[in-house]
């Protein structure tokens, strides 16, 4: 089963860190990648930019609107997602456990619904 894993963190964590601090959790998030390729649990992942080059869209009663910025104001933003195949919800979050943002914000792991052929899910 798929299953996504939303990464979260705070500005406030990273400014913490020594420029030698974010050069090894770097590290060793390309290591933990790697392992979860060659295990087969990888199926996809990115980094997004921050949370303020976010440009939130909204359509109501056929007019859209555009606002600058994330659809929320949080202390923690989306900074990024992995999709992992994972045997169940306890593998999932075993995986999860060991990715290196957990230690600096959250990561949010919520089952892929599978959508019929043709998309309508």
């Amino acid at each position: 089963m798929k299953y996504l894993c939303l990464i979260f963190s705070g500005d406030k964590a990273w400014s913490a860190l020594s420029q030698s601090e974010v050069d090894a959790w770097t590290a060793e998030q390309v290591v933990y990648r790697q392992t979860l390729r060659e295990s087969g649990h990888l199926v996809s992942g990115e980094a997004l930019q921050h949370a303020h080059s976010a440009t939130t869209v909204r359509v109501r009663n056929g007019q859209l609107f555009v606002t600058d910025g994330p659809y929320a104001e949080t202390n923690e933003q989306l900074g990024g997602f992995l999709v992992i195949e994972a045997r169940d919800l306890n593998d999932a979050i075993r995986v999860a456990s060991k990715m290196p943002l957990a230690r600096f914000g959250n990561v949010e792991v919520r089952p892929i619904r599978e959508c019929a052929p043709g998309g309508s899910g």
